[in-house]
């Protein structure tokens, strides 16, 4: 990425934002847990990467699908504050394995997980969520209900992505999902399905109040 120049940067980085902006938010609530602790750590881990790596390469860091079933076996069987203490533990494997690469190469990585042990588990986790997407793809509140304007937008976001892979050129070629997220926006737009109702009527500043939550000790 050191020869890109700032402008395709950007534009990937948004693109990225977008891509992994989905994912981040899906699991927690395909888990149970909340997401706003997705928020808070991946925009953590996503400037301490990038202070680390001094920006070179435009990422964000999310949530990872590969971690869903066991998360949501965790939940049920041992609870939130286990399943959290579990993916703390998770991250010293991840330290140890970037140590791994970063004194053997990837030829160490890949000498115990070659691509014939990869690429499969990558495609059962995408069929096994194949379904969420078909399902969130039919109507605005991923309630499964089947309606039109949706499944037209999900239509058309999905061909102008795959239009953009085959016939784009130059930039236009590597940003297939941000294309299809504008075209996808542009004709919700046009056909009136989203509200800026909230926007108008939110607060340019507002500070919550922090009395929420606290117990009373005035009885004690």
């Amino acid at each position: 990425m050191d020869n890109t120049s700032p402008l395709r940067k950007t534009v990937l980085g948004v693109q990225m934002l977008f891509v992994a902006f989905g994912a981040l938010v899906l699991v927690p609530l395909l888990t149970g847990l909340d997401p706003s602790i997705a928020l808070f750590t991946a925009g953590a881990g996503t400037l301490i990467f990038q202070l680390i790596t001094r920006g070179k390469v435009p990422v964000f860091l999310a949530s990872s699908f590969a971690f869903i079933a066991p998360i949501k076996y965790s939940m049920q069987h041992f609870g939130t504050g286990e399943t959290l203490g579990a993916l703390a533990c998770v991250t010293f494997v991840y330290m140890l394995l970037s140590a791994a690469v970063k004194i053997g190469g990837l030829t160490m990585i890949e000498r115990y997980l070659p691509p014939i042990v990869t690429g499969p588990v990558i495609m059962v986790i995408g069929l096994k969520l194949a379904p969420v997407a078909a399902s969130m793809a039919k109507s605005f509140d991923g309630s499964g209900a089947l309606e039109g304007k949706a499944l037209l937008v999900s239509g058309f976001s999905l061909l102008t992505a795959i239009v953009a892979v085959i016939y784009g050129r130059r930039l236009i070629r590597v940003i297939p999902i941000l294309c299809g997220v504008a075209a996808g926006y542009l004709l919700s737009l046009f056909l009136g399905v989203v509200d800026f109702t909230p926007v108008r009527e939110a607060a340019w500043f507002s500070v919550e109040s922090g009395s929420e939550g606290i117990p009373d000790m005035s009885a004690h």
